[in-house]
């Protein structure tokens, strides 16, 4: 608030001041409590920071009480008394998004005004986490955004890969429309971030939704695929085991692409996520491994990304280990065995338990000797033995003794073995 030289002295009265801010309210409201507070700062408590109590009085909200009602007659005397002591007023303040306005939005964008609809939309969910939860909450709205993808499910952008990665960097969070429908649909159902529940609903209502989102991830548009995986991680999260059991291949390999083609950062972390809890289910490794996941993987280990990219890939190989295609796509690639072995001990004890598992996978089902020979030559032996001296899981070790301990024979010239071996296992 702006206050003149003649009313800069003037007290403002306390009932005027937001109990979070502390500063004048210019939109005030009040709780079920009957506390009152700036629209702007109650929001951020309740929506942004997930709190679901009343700051003042501690107690909590139920789902319903959350919305505020605006108290017009505190407005009014915070207006006047600005008047009076030459304050600059507040302009008053837009009415907030109800449900009844979302509903005419989606109204107008089923009978010809799609476009225009959808920039409405994502315009008013970029302004406020209420919003956002007002869209979401809307009957239809989902589902609206839905048809929307599965309609211009299409590629349409004939941009160069690298130019299409530049500008989404630049747009991903940004409230400035896409250059498609169907991007602008898929923008605002990342930005809803829908609930489990929701989640749950569309799944029930859209049979055909991870077919869609296969065709998504063939698009050319990089900001159609990140949106893509994104949506599809957290379908994945909720999905029944019999189901992701029966996903396509076409599907699997999409997101393995994601992963090789580096759509953006925040692609490939969702498309590891979507890797690791797709794999334990039915056949998924096996078609991981036909998309070539597994030297997309130890690519992307080669190139030192970030701790937990680093820990998701390690543990999307520990995954496919778990079938004879997987391991023997790992022995094959000349790095596979060596940059498995280097991450254990370097990242979190999660990368070190899934890099000693993969690792006990290989030495157990294909302990050939040129695979041997090739662990003890890239360091394997030698990780092995730190892992028996430091702070491992129980489990971890275990895994770890029991390799040292079968290819005694074979391993026993290493140096860094020599005097454990002959202390601990006849020749």
């Amino acid at each position: 608030m702006e206050f003149s030289s003649s009313s800069a002295a003037a007290e403002v009265p306390h009932y005027f001041l937001c109990p979070i801010s502390l500063e004048v309210m210019r939109d005030p409201v009040t709780l079920a409590t009957g506390i009152t507070y700036d629209r702007a700062s109650i929001e951020r408590w309740l929506f942004s920071d997930g709190h679901a109590t009343c700051p003042v009085t501690r107690r909590a909200l139920a789902p319903e009480e959350m919305d505020a009602t605006p108290n017009h007659t505190l407005r009014r005397l915070i207006q006047a008394w600005c008047a009076a002591h030459q304050v600059e007023r507040f302009p008053t303040p837009r009415p907030p998004l109800d449900s009844c306005r979302v509903a005419a939005l989606l109204d107008e964008g089923r009978h010809g005004k799609e476009a225009a609809a959808l920039r409405e939309i994502r315009a008013v969910a970029a302004e406020s986490d209420r919003n956002r939860r007002c869209v979401e909450a809307t009957p239809g709205a989902l589902e609206f955004l839905v048809s929307v993808v599965t309609k211009h499910s299409a590629p349409v952008s004939s941009k160069a890969p690298r130019q299409e990665a530049d500008e989404f960097l630049e747009v991903l969070d940004s409230p400035t429309p896409t250059s498609s429908p169907a991007e602008d649909a898929l923008g605002v159902l990342y930005s809803l971030k829908p609930s489990e529940r929701s989640l749950a609903q569309i799944l029930g209502r859209e049979p055909d939704l991870l077919d869609t989102l296969s065709s998504v991830l063939r698009r050319p548009s990089y900001r159609s695929r990140t949106y893509g995986i994104l949506l599809l991680k957290s379908l994945i999260a909720v999905m029944e085991p019999t189901r992701l059991m029966t996903v396509s291949a076409d599907l699997v390999h999409e997101v393995v692409r994601v992963v090789s083609d580096r759509v953006s950062s925040k692609a490939v972390k969702a498309a590891l996520h979507v890797l690791c809890r797709l794999c334990p289910w039915g056949r998924n490794r096996v078609k991981a491994v036909e998309a070539g996941a597994v030297a997309t993987l130890v690519e992307l280990l080669l190139d030192e990304g970030g701790r937990r990219v680093t820990e998701l890939a390690v543990v999307a190989i520990d995954h496919l280990c778990g079938c004879a295609e997987g391991r023997s796509d790992l022995v094959a690639h000349p790095a596979g065995l060596a940059v498995v072995s280097k991450k254990a001990m370097r990242v979190s004890l999660v990368a070190t338990e899934s890099a000693v598992r993969a690792l006990h996978a290989v030495a157990r089902h294909s302990p050939t000797p040129a695979v041997l020979q090739e662990m003890l030559a890239v360091g394997v032996v030698a990780k092995l033995m730190l892992v028996l001296q430091v702070d491992a899981s129980e489990k971890t070790r275990l895994r770890a003794k029991e390799m040292l301990k079968a290819h005694a024979r074979v391993w026993k010239d290493s140096p860094c073995l020599q005097a454990h071996l002959k202390a601990s296992y006849p020749r």
